[in-house]
């Protein structure tokens, strides 16, 4: 006979949770396929059309991952903001230089105001996916129920 030891990882990873990160790199990804589309065409001024349908089904993807992971229940949440608030700061960094370039080459009016919302969508998505990972494997004390 053998015995499993039950050691609380395992139950931190055995633990359910809905696709965030799975959203959250869906709405990545439509972000990036809009950023090289747009970043294809210029210095010329680029269509905006599929660039805007790709940035609102990011921004819908996303806002329905955070709606999903507003609700999931003891969660490490002080884990969660720790690292989102130093990835955030990283991303947002990164974000604004990418912007810089885009400036510097010269884009300007509604081209870049997609761009810039792009970017946004960019420096927040990645940050959230990174601090869900990290805080979706922290053991949560076990509370006590009493009857």
């Amino acid at each position: 006979m053998t015995a499993h030891a039950h050691t609380p990882a395992t139950g931190a990873l055995a633990r359910q949770f809905p696709p965030i990160t799975q959203l959250q790199v869906g709405a990545l990804a439509l972000v990036i396929i809009g950023g090289i589309d747009m970043a294809s065409y210029f210095p010329r001024r680029p269509p905006l059309g599929l660039p805007i349908a790709l940035l609102a089904g990011s921004a819908a993807v996303f806002a329905i991952a955070v709606v999903m992971l507003a609700r999931v229940q003891d969660f490490a949440w002080d884990p969660f903001f720790l690292v989102i608030r130093w990835a955030l700061l990283a991303y947002l960094i990164q974000a604004g230089m990418i912007e810089y370039v885009f400036v510097h080459n010269h884009a300007s009016g509604a081209p870049l105001v997609v761009v810039t919302l792009m970017l946004v969508m960019f420096a927040i998505t990645i940050p959230t996916v990174i601090a869900f990972t990290v805080a979706r494997y922290q053991v949560m004390p076990r509370t006590e129920s009493h009857t």
